[in-house]
């Protein structure tokens, strides 16, 4: 009975020791990943914007709020890559004025890295109709276990990846972050009509404007799950006209996370955190250590000998 039970504990101390760091260094590689059943709604809020209105056909001056929200498509999301849709919608709380823009994006990124995949449907949709994109880049997040270098991040609005640069450390609520900046060359998004008399020129009939962006995206990233908890976009958008010259601002503004969302986002940095630690660190060694227990306790019932009775 004795020898019977040592070696069960030894056989089972050894698969343990065994698999500690199989689940280190292969298993939990595949348990850390992007979900596919994502729902979040992130506010900015953008104090002071300036932006032409289709509705008064002029420039106004306001405080916008907008919403993003974002839902996992849980159907598309296959093999080693989630699909998320993106809705953003835009208003003027100032002129009352709730629809100055709405826009959709459909992306598909890579559950593991947040590197984007080229699939399922992937487009936006500005207004005229969805337009497919070739995704490159993180999409959402960064990866896990970000490092201080450079990433190419996709960019919804001009509809490519542009490089963001690590910028130095911070805190956001107390949270140890990365803080990376992406730049944004002046870039031509969309072109449409407008009356040559609103534009400042001469004439009675409508003008062809592209609207062109221009701007700086700030994100504070906690390095360990990839999740930018705090945002800033500095946008200066303008119509310009087939010469060369700026007529109007598009959208001047500067959006950043309202500080609920901020806190939202940075619990739930924390909440990833705590998972990734359960599963590459905590279990690993739990079974490491118990794995070793069970082998001693083992070996010392298989080489001790039994008390005899007189």
């Amino acid at each position: 009975m004795r020898r019977g039970v040592g070696v069960v504990l030894v056989a089972m101390g050894a698969f343990l020791v065994a698999f500690a760091p199989l689940l280190r260094f292969q298993v939990a590689d595949k348990l850390v990943q992007a979900p596919a059943n994502q729902y979040s709604v992130l506010k900015f809020t953008a104090p002071g914007a300036r932006y032409f209105s289709m509705r008064d056909l002029k420039v106004l001056t306001g405080d916008l709020n907008i919403t993003v929200t974002v839902r996992g498509d849980v159907k598309e999301s296959k093999d080693d890559h989630v699909v998320w849709d993106q809705f953003t919608a835009a208003s003027d709380v100032t002129n009352a004025n709730p629809r100055i823009s709405m826009t959709q994006f459909r992306s598909a990124f890579n559950k593991y890295n947040g590197q984007g995949v080229t699939c399922c449907g992937a487009s936006v949709d500005s207004g005229d109709g969805a337009q497919p994109v070739r995704l490159r880049g993180q999409i959402f997040l960064f990866p896990f276990g970000v490092e201080k270098k450079t990433y190419p991040v996709f960019n919804a609005d001009v509809r490519e990846a542009h490089d963001a640069v690590f910028a130095g450390e911070d805190t956001v609520n107390g949270l140890p972050v990365y803080k990376f900046t992406q730049k944004i060359p002046p870039t031509v998004t969309d072109t449409l009509s407008a009356p040559a008399s609103v534009l400042g020129m001469k004439g009675t009939g409508d003008v062809e404007v592209e609207r062109v962006y221009d701007g700086t995206i700030t994100f504070w990233v906690e390095p360990n799950t990839g999740v930018a908890v705090k945002q800033e976009q500095r946008r200066n958008e303008m119509l310009r006209t087939s010469d060369g010259v700026e007529r109007l601002p598009a959208l001047v503004a500067t959006a950043t996370f309202t500080p609920e969302t901020v806190s939202d986002m940075v619990r739930t940095a924390r909440d990833n955190m705590a998972q990734i630690t359960l599963i590459k660190t905590t279990l690993p060694l739990v079974a490491l250590i118990l794995g070793l227990a069970l082998t001693v306790v083992g070996a010392w019932l298989l080489l001790s000998r039994p008390r005899r009775v007189d």
